[in-house]
C-alpha cells in the first residue's frame, strides 16, 4: 500500500509547492481535485485535455517527486434538479474521465448524486425511512428513472477509457452503504465501485471492518480515504445520529469528523489496513482533512504520523513457518 493525501486541503499552494510537501511529509501518491465541490486549484482540465505536451510536463512534475496521482477527484452531484448545476457536474465528471484515461490515473471519485423526489422538484431529495410509503415511491423512482440510468451511461464511458469510478459512501446521496453500492454496481457496471471512507460509515452504524469485507468480496472498492470520526454518544442522545446542527458546533454535535486516530484508535486503524490487504485493496490510502478543531498542518502531520504507525506498504513473505 502507499500513502497519499487529498490535495484539495493545499489548494492555497501552488501544484509544485503542493507536490513538495507532500513529498517531504514522506508520501507516495496525491488525489487532486478536478472540479465540483473540492474544486480544481491544481488541474486546469480543459488545458490538460487540450496539450499533450502539457499533460506530459503536468506528469513529469509529479514523478520527479517520487509520487503518483492515487485518483482525479469530482464530487459533484449530476443527478441534481438544479439543471445548471447538475449539467456543470456532469461535464466536469466526463472530461475527468478522458484526462484520467490519457494520463493514466486509474480512478475518478465522485458522488452518486441525489435528484429530486420528481421531475418538477428543484431541489434534492433524500429518502432514509420506508414509511409515510411516500419516501418509498421516492426512492423507487430516483433509482429506476435517474439513478441507474445515469450511472450505466458513465460506467459505459470508464469502461471505453480504462478508468475506474471511485463513488463515496456519503450521507445526503443515494449511494451511501455498502447494500446501496453494491446494488447500484449489479445494475450498471463493474467500472463502478466505492471510494471509501470510514468516517461516513462509523456515524451511520456501520463497522468499516465488516464494510471492507462485503465489498472486497465483490472487488468493489477502488479507493480509499483516511478521515476519522469522534462520536459523543451524550449528544447522539439528544440530537441522534442525524444531526444537523453545523459541523462548527463541535461540543453539542453527535459526531464529528477527525483527523486519523482522533475517533477511534491505532488497533482500530490497523484492523482498517489489515481488513484492505486481506480482501484485496493494496492501493492508496488517501488522506483527508476535515478536522473542526485542527490546523490543516497538525492535523495531516497527525494522521501522517498515525498511519505510518499501522500502514502495510511490502508485500507478505513466504509462510516459511508453515
Amino acid at each position: 500500500m502507499k500513502l497519499g493525501v487529498f490535495t484539495v486541503l493545499f489548494s492555497d499552494k501552488s501544484f509544485e509547492d503542493m507536490l513538495d510537501h507532500a513529498k517531504e511529509a514522506g508520501l507516495k501518491a496525491v488525489e487532486i481535485g478536478t472540479g465540483g465541490y473540492p474544486g480544481n486549484a491544481h488541474c486546469n482540465v480543459d488545458e490538460l485535455l487540450e496539450s499533450e505536451e502539457k499533460r506530459n510536463e503536468y506528469l513529469q512534475k509529479v514523478q520527479d517527486r517520487g509520487l503518483t496521482i492515487s485518483a482525479f477527484s469530482c464530487h459533484g452531484n449530476p443527478l441534481s434538479p438544479d439543471q445548471e448545476f447538475a449539467q456543470e457536474c456532469h461535464d466536469t465528471f466526463v472530461k475527468t474521465i478522458k484526462l484520467a484515461g490519457l494520463m493514466g490515473v486509474p480512478v475518478v471519485n465522485t458522488f452518486s448524486g441525489t435528484p429530486g423526489g420528481h421531475e418538477e422538484d428543484r431541489t434534492p431529495n433524500w429518502p432514509v425511512t420506508p414509511w409515510p410509503v411516500d419516501y418509498s415511491d421516492v426512492f423507487e423512482w430516483q433509482w429506476k428513472e435517474k439513478l441507474i440510468p445515469y450511472w450505466k451511461e458513465q460506467g459505459e464511458l470508464a469502461e471505453k477509457h480504462n478508468v475506474k469510478i471511485g463513488l463515496e459512501l456519503h450521507a445526503g446521496f443515494l449511494v451511501h452503504t455498502p447494500y446501496t453500492m453494491l446494488k447500484l454496481r449489479e445494475a450498471t457496471s463493474k467500472a463502478v465501485g466505492a471510494n471509501l471512507d470510514p468516517s461516513h460509515l462509523w456515524w451511520q452504524g456501520i463497522d468499516p471492518v465488516a464494510a471492507i469485507k462485503i465489498l472486497g468480496n465483490e472487488d468493489a472498492i477502488h479507493h480509499f480515504h483516511a478521515k476519522d470520526t469522534y462520536i459523543d454518544q451524550e449528544n447522539v442522545n439528544m440530537y441522534g445520529l442525524t444531526d444537523m446542527q453545523p459541523y462548527g458546533n463541535v461540543k453539542t454535535r453527535a459526531w464529528t469528523f477527525r483527523s486519523v486516530g482522533y475517533g477511534h484508535g491505532t488497533q482500530e486503524w490497523s484492523n482498517i489496513v489489515s481488513a484492505l490487504r486481506t480482501y484485496g485493496y493494496d492501493y492508496v490510502i488517501s488522506i483527508e482533512h476535515e478536522d473542526p478543531i485542527m490546523s490543516i498542518n497538525e492535523g495531516f502531520s497527525q494522521a501522517v504520523k498515525n498511519l505510518k504507525s499501522v500502514i502495510i506498504e511490502e508485500q507478505p513473505a513466504e509462510m516459511w513457518w508453515a
